[in-house]
């Protein structure tokens, strides 16, 4: 499932990570690959250690933790501190998937990668090219979203970012471990409570929302992984 989140920070909040990133020391982003992803990255990097990171890191997490739709989709057990990268001047990053395990820097700990998500910092038209472009069953879908919005999607999809011919595309990426390992499980409990959210508008469904939420929670109770 690929999955638009609108507005996971407002427009003030983009407007301040922009400047911190733009004002940002960035590194060659090979810096931070593996022996096979080396060849077919071109792009800069924040360290993962830098006070910006960190801050807009914080900044990020804090967000998504008040995310409705995030919580609903991710069902996160665990969300590895965001990281930043930075394409211009024909950067670009080739196919491929994302490793299943992912490190947590600074610890000895690892956590599952369930779910990648991209969070964009500049506008569409501030740049061209630099779509993130997913592969799954359903096809190939190119991505260019908003400042502020993010793109949740299976850490099991083929992807790549396409060359930025002009301008600088900004953004944040990070790996999710989810309390539910399978993707179709998460797609059940997503439209489940989806449809809860929506019946709880209605007048006089109290009584089938609460009969669904029980759902929700049993099958959840079945699923989860903790």
């Amino acid at each position: 499932m690929l999955l638009h989140i609108p507005q996971v920070l407002d427009t003030q909040t983009v407007a301040y990570c922009r400047q911190r990133l733009e004002a940002a020391e960035w590194e060659d982003g090979k810096m931070t690959s593996g022996s096979l992803s080396v060849s077919i990255k071109r792009n800069q990097q924040l360290a993962k250690d830098s006070a910006v990171a960190k801050e807009l890191g914080a900044i990020i997490l804090q967000a998504l933790n008040a995310n409705e739709m995030f919580f609903s989709a991710a069902l996160p057990s665990y969300v590895i501190p965001p990281q930043f990268n930075r394409y211009e001047n024909s950067m670009d990053l080739g196919n491929h998937i994302d490793n299943a395990v992912q490190g947590i820097f600074g610890t000895q700990e690892r956590i599952r990668a369930d779910l990648s998500a991209t969070l964009f910092f500049a506008e569409p038209e501030d740049y061209d090219g630099g779509e993130l472009v997913i592969e799954d069953t359903y096809g190939v879908h190119e991505v260019k979203l908003a400042a502020g919005d993010m793109i949740l999607y299976p850490s099991t999809s083929l992807h790549r970012v396409e060359p930025v011919t002009r301008g600088a595309r900004l953004a944040s990426f990070m790996w999710i471990q989810s309390m539910v390992r399978d993707v179709g499980e998460r797609v059940v409990l997503f439209d489940l409570d989806t449809s809860i959210r929506q019946l709880r508008q209605q007048e006089g469904s109290h009584d089938i929302a609460t009969q669904l939420t029980g759902t929700y929670h049993n099958l959840l109770r079945r699923w989860a992984d903790l």
